[in-house]
């Protein structure tokens, strides 16, 4: 009796589109859409690991010459965050936490433009191109697109914060692999995603959306007035940045739940070929 194999995550095969498949040049596109973003958040993660861990970090990126914070007239209307944890960082991570404070200098701007370019997922979900779920990529993409544009560009203050760089390492290590992994995927079955990239797709999510979701929920937060919301000192803008916190943690366990269904289903994929 032949021994079992043992079970393996395994890319599910493409998904054809409602109108029984892809073109050959939809296709194409789709695929230098990915590849495309795969490079730009290698870009956005290399240029943070290097400032971050290599005391002579490069310039800021020269994408910060050509566009200008789209809303720099607005003036910070909070004080920069108190950092307690320094005090219980030992010294020779000081410099390191020093230089998070300053990661949105090195790749504001380039995630600005990045993260702005995901709005064609929607679109492509829309016009039926990919069969991806239509309420998770909007939640997904506008998220981001309200933290990118909504609270980072809206408040200076919120750029100095170290969770700044926590988020942006979060979600570049988190695209460079789903975009890579959708590129391979696309040219299966030719080309099928490696197998330590369909682990990392279907595996990482368990730290790295938490960290994410968290540096966003928080970064939120942090761009609040001081004062209570009852002595009546909120803006209207204020109170809706407000009611998003709250809703973030929700949508965090809608988008959590969503990738563990996924990874099951890759997971039982693998197990019924292995038998």
């Amino acid at each position: 009796m032949a021994k079992p194999q043992k079970a393996t995550l395994v890319p599910p095969p493409p998904v054809p589109s409602k109108n029984g498949g892809q073109k050959t040049l939809t296709k194409y596109y789709l695929i230098a859409y990915n590849v495309l973003s795969a490079v730009g958040w290698s870009y956005i993660l290399l240029l943070t690991l290097i400032h971050l861990f290599v005391p002579s970090s490069p310039s800021p990126s020269p994408f910060s010459k050509f566009l200008p914070s789209f809303l720099s007239w607005t003036k910070p209307r909070i004080k920069p965050a108190f950092n307690p944890i320094k005090a219980y960082l030992p010294n020779f991570l000081l410099p390191v936490f020093h230089r998070t404070t300053t990661v949105y200098a090195q790749v504001g701007h380039i995630t600005a433009i990045v993260q702005s370019a995901a709005i064609l997922e929607i679109l492509h979900v829309l016009i039926g191109v990919v069969r991806s779920p239509l309420q998770t990529t909007v939640m997904q993409v506008s998220s981001r697109l309200f933290l990118v544009w909504g609270v980072v560009e809206l408040y200076s203050s919120v750029r100095t914060n170290p969770l700044y760089a926590s988020m942006i390492f979060a979600w570049s290590l988190t695209e460079v692999i789903r975009y890579s992994f959708y590129a391979f995927s696309l040219t299966a079955p030719s080309y099928p995603p490696p197998k330590f990239l369909t682990y990392l797709r279907y595996t990482t999510f368990y730290v790295l959306y938490p960290l994410g979701a968290g540096s966003e929920a928080f970064l939120n937060y942090s761009s609040l007035p001081n004062l209570s919301p009852l002595v009546g000192k909120w803006s209207a803008y204020d109170y809706f940045r407000g009611v998003m916190f709250l809703i973030w943690w929700p949508g965090l366990y809608v988008m959590y739940t969503y990738m563990i269904k996924q990874r099951r289903k890759v997971s039982n994929a693998a197990k019924l070929k292995a038998s």
